[in-house]
């Protein structure tokens, strides 16, 4: 009866994963799109399917220098960029504070409020 698969096509099935993973495969291809001998649009596609040990072995190691997918990667130029961009703004805010400012609760400088000058009256001429 048919259904699940036997014992023996699952095996082969590892076998040629393991052995795909092993060797490594690459699947290249181009996409193009032409409108009367105008070329519109190209997608060049080069994929490949290895091991990360095979990866290696031919030079390739993006993820582990890459923030966002290693957790070893110890990249801390933004943190100490934020960090110093963090004092001189509070250096800024210090130096512009005035001195009658008034203080909030969370240690910012409110800037004093002063009374705007009162707009001039608009004279008009009598119609002619």
């Amino acid at each position: 009866m048919g259904g699940y698969p036997s014992g023996s096509s699952s095996a082969s099935l590892a076998d040629i994963l393991e052995r795909v993973l092993d060797k490594g495969i690459v699947i290249a291809g181009d996409i193009r799109i032409n409108l009367l001998d105008i070329e519109l649009l190209t997608v060049k596609l080069r994929i490949l399917i290895a091991s990360v040990d095979k990866a290696k072995e031919m030079g390739i190691d993006w993820w582990e220098h890459d923030a966002s997918l290693s957790s070893r990667h110890q990249d801390r130029s933004l943190a100490d960029e934020n960090e110093r961009l963090r004092a001189e703004l509070a250096e800024l805010r210090r130096a512009s504070a005035l001195p009658g400012a008034a203080q909030d609760g969370s240690g910012r400088t409110a800037p004093r409020e002063e009374a705007a000058p009162a707009p001039e009256p608009v004279k008009r001429r009598p119609p002619s």
